[in-house]
Formats: structure tokens, C-alpha cells, sequence
């Protein structure tokens, strides 16, 4: 087990690597499908995705399939936890590859900061994946991540064609009605995941084209 802050890293006994923050269970890397679409689907949706905007470095599967893709030129990273890019640094999570690429700005600090202090109509994809959703809160101050505002604030941040997908647990009617307020369409898709031995499903909760 590896513990720095709040963050802890552990090998289980079925040979999978958790990743814990604040006591609560945020990924391991088994079950890693409905990270790697998070990126798929976004990019997917968009002609040119120059410049990706990523909240949530966790174990970096979603930062690693956005890389595969040789449209994207910039890919801008906030992560709260500064152990989190730490333990990759020193082994402890794979993952260094990923924060020394030249695309890759990682910046330790809140996703609502990074977003609010990039230019209007800069980024074309959007990716938030800081927490467990609006119901599971790691930390509380999250909260803010799926409300109206900061979805406002990202919608004003992206292209006439891009696009803002969060990850969650759960759907979540006041998210898609926040995503409503800010998108012209409003997409929500279940992921079917098998989880520590148990059928569970994710979310992907997504609004494309900003209304301006």
C-alpha cells in the first residue's frame, strides 16, 4: 500500500491496483471500459479535436486513449490530488509516459479554476471525470463540478462544435437539465460495466454545441 495526502494506491489480492481518495473507492484497473469511452464518444462527435481539456488524471486510461488519437495537438489536465501525478512519476502508477508528453499540460489544481482561466471558445473537447458523480461525492466541494454555472463556464470555453461529457455513477436529471441550459443536444449513455464481480453500469452525461 502507498499513501501520500489523501491518496492511497494498493494491490489487491486479486493482483488489480485500487486507487483511493479520501477513504472512498475511486478506480481500479480491471474495469477500465467506461473511461476509455469517455474519450472515444467525445472525440468521436467532433471534426477537429485540436485541444482537449481533461478533469481527472486518475489512473490517466482516459488521457491515454485521447493520445491515440494524432488530431489532438494540446491536451490541458487538471488534477486535484498533486499524488496522484506523483505516484506516476515513481512507479507506483503506470502512467509517466502519459504526463511527459509534449501534448500533455498537467496542472495540479480544481478543474473549475483551470477551466474558468482558459480564453472563450479555445477547447474543443471537454472531459470531466474528477469525482463519482453528483451522488457519490469523494469530496464535497465537487459539487459545483456538475451544476449549472460551471457547465455554463464550459460551454462558454468551448468551439461552436465542441463538446462537454462528464462521467458518472448514476444518470442524473439536474445534470442533463444543467447540460440542457448550456448545449443545443443533450446525450445520456449507460455503460454496462463488470465490477469486482458485480454487474454494476456508468454513465456517460454529454451536451454538444454551446448555445450562445
Amino acid at each position: 500500500m502507498h499513501t501520500r495526502g489523501d491518496a492511497v494506491v494498493r494491490r489487491r489480492e486479486d493482483g488489480a491496483l485500487e486507487l483511493r481518495v479520501n477513504g472512498v473507492f475511486v478506480m481500479d484497473d480491471v474495469e477500465t471500459t467506461s473511461e476509455r469511452l469517455l474519450a472515444r464518444a467525445a472525440l468521436a462527435g467532433c471534426a477537429d479535436p485540436r485541444h482537449v481539456v481533461v478533469g481527472g488524471l486518475g489512473m490517466g486510461f482516459t488521457l491515454r486513449e485521447i493520445l491515440t488519437d494524432r488530431r489532438v495537438k494540446q491536451v490541458t489536465v487538471a488534477e486535484l490530488e498533486a499524488a496522484i501525478p506523483d505516484f506516476m512519476r515513481e512507479g507506483t502508477l503506470p502512467g509517466a509516459d502519459l504526463i511527459d508528453d509534449r501534448r500533455v499540460d498537467l496542472q495540479v489544481d480544481d478543474v473549475r479554476a483551470v477551466v474558468a482561466a482558459l480564453p472563450e471558445a479555445s477547447v474543443d473537447v471537454i472531459l470531466l471525470d474528477v469525482d463519482n458523480g453528483p451522488d457519490f461525492l469523494v469530496h464535497d466541494t465537487n459539487a459545483a463540478v456538475y451544476e449549472a454555472p460551471f457547465v455554463a463556464t464550459c460551454a462558454a470555453r468551448l468551439r461552436d462544435h465542441g463538446e462537454l461529457c462528464i462521467w458518472s455513477m448514476d444518470d442524473s436529471a439536474p445534470v442533463r437539465q444543467a447540460l440542457g441550459a448550456s448545449f443545443a443536444h443533450v446525450y445520456a449513455e449507460r455503460v454496462p460495466v463488470r465490477l469486482q464481480g458485480r454487474e454494476e453500469a456508468y454513465w456517460l452525461l454529454r451536451g454538444r454545441v454551446p448555445r450562445r
